[in-house]
């Protein structure tokens, strides 16, 4: 069996499903379990629609509502599922004007909203795989994902997960041709809707991979796999064939938006590889992520980015030779739930970079408390990624070269060794990923890279 998940471009419509369906054909020898993420931009849509109704603008949602029904049966026609969807855009119509009453969004209820996204899309998808010949089952993924109450982020319950998934997969995918299912969605142990997060369809695909012990998780996406540098920034970076587990949790964690950071978790623990592929263009080999890929000659496999990046810089004079100073700071970050990226420290300040600012002014204010606190917003973390940056002399030398032109603010070699991070101002983004590409890719090793 393989999986593979299939990303919004890539079921955006029909014509687009009709091309995952050719690719779903050519591998149903392997049993393939698909995972689908929502049509096109429909989660972003759906959040949208539940923040107007509570703002007050009821009928503006409803109307928004009824042109996104539309588009969903526009691009099913034919395929003998109007009245699947009907009865979802029905209960999602209702919650809907429940919000407008009630003038709020919970946690709860944007997990409820969301995955009708998901709900709907794989629907669609099975309907056309059966409609073109593919026997197909479809599986509602909050069945069989099942995760603790923590809306927006729940996190998986992987005993009762694996359970189902071993129970419920396998002897269909031997009945069938090919299992459908949702990403993103899961629900609790009593049954109540709870999402994995944003781009946490990538996560299921590992998750029902690891579970059913998959030969290969596969992510198909809108380019040609992993490449150097983020093709937004700088366009016409190479195609890296291959990388290491640790070296894609790392990108992934420090913004490579081919991957979501959770996705090789599941993979790594039960030595699954993933391959991240192109929907539209097939015949490309991609991006293979393994315990141990063949040896590459450059330093860097890949320059990753994180954009919307605040730096917090708390300095204390009268915490010189006490101790407790970080574990005062962590604490109050640790009682907001907010995670913080990169650290830098010294006897009496600290520097630390967070990307989720909304409990920022309370964590402030608390700081204050025993600390002058300075913010500065609108910066950015370049990550330089590979597992031979460890054993490589110079690469520090390299990165400094290279951004001698500017203002960096913080750096860092990562616990892990195989990272390399800079903090520098959003401005100098570009400039610093082309000067850094130009230092480390001016020989790439082909037999690594293409």
């Amino acid at each position: 069996m393989i999986v593979m998940k299939f990303g919004g471009t890539s079921v955006e419509s029909q014509s687009a499903i009709e091309r995952v369906a050719g690719i779903v054909r050519d591998r149903l020898a392997q049993h393939p379990v698909v995972v689908v993420s929502a049509m096109g931009k429909t989660t972003n849509k759906l959040l949208a629609i539940a923040s107007g109704a509570i703002t007050g603008d009821r009928d503006r949602a409803l109307d928004q509502l009824a042109k996104l029904r539309d588009f969903h049966l526009r691009e099913a026609a034919g395929l003998g599922v109007d009245a699947e969807i009907d009865a979802h855009f029905y209960e999602l119509t209702e919650l809907i004007k429940g919000l407008a009453v009630m003038g709020e969004l919970t946690p709860r209820a944007t997990d409820a909203v969301c995955s009708y996204g998901e709900r709907i899309s794989s629907i669609i998808v099975a309907a056309l795989f059966n409609c073109r010949g593919i026997r197909t089952t479809h599986l509602d993924s909050r069945k069989l994902i099942i995760t603790d109450h923590r809306h927006t982020q729940a996190a998986p319950l992987f005993h009762e997960t694996n359970r189902r998934l071993q129970s419920t997969i396998p002897s269909l995918a031997q009945q069938q041709q090919c299992v459908v299912m949702g990403g993103f969605i899961a629900s609790s142990e009593d049954g109540v809707t709870t999402t994995l997060g944003r781009g946490g369809s990538d996560y299921t695909a590992s998750i029902v991979g690891a579970g059913i012990g998959a030969e290969e998780i596969q992510i198909w996406t809108d380019v040609d796999g992993m490449l150097t540098s983020d093709p937004a920034i700088l366009p016409g970076g190479y195609r890296v064939k291959a990388c290491s587990f640790a070296e894609a949790a790392e990108l992934a964690y420090f913004g490579a938006k081919v991957l979501h950071p959770a996705t090789v978790l599941p993979a790594i623990e039960k030595n699954i590889p993933v391959r991240i592929l192109n929907s539209r263009r097939p015949e490309v080999s991609g991006t293979l992520i393994v315990a141990e890929p063949p040896p590459c000659a450059n330093a860097v496999r890949s320059i990753a980015c994180k954009r919307n990046i605040t730096l917090v810089n708390i300095v204390s004079t009268r915490m010189l030779m006490a101790h407790g100073f970080l574990r005062r700071i962590f604490e109050v970050f640790d009682r907001y739930a907010t995670a913080v990226d990169m650290l830098a420290t010294s006897e009496v300040s600290v520097s630390l970079t967070i990307d989720h600012t909304g409990a920022l002014p309370a964590i402030r204010e608390e700081l204050e408390k025993f600390a002058d606190v300075s913010i500065e917003e609108d910066q950015a973390i370049v990550c330089l990624v590979g597992d031979n940056i460890r054993n490589t002399p110079g690469v520090a030398a390299g990165v400094f070269h290279a951004l001698e032109a500017i203002n960096v603010r913080m750096i860092s070699q990562g616990a892990s060794a195989l990272n390399i991070s800079v903090v520098l101002p959003a401005a100098d983004l570009r400039r610093a990923v082309e000067s850094l590409h130009r230092e480390f890719f001016r020989n790439p090793d082909p037999t690594a890279f293409e």
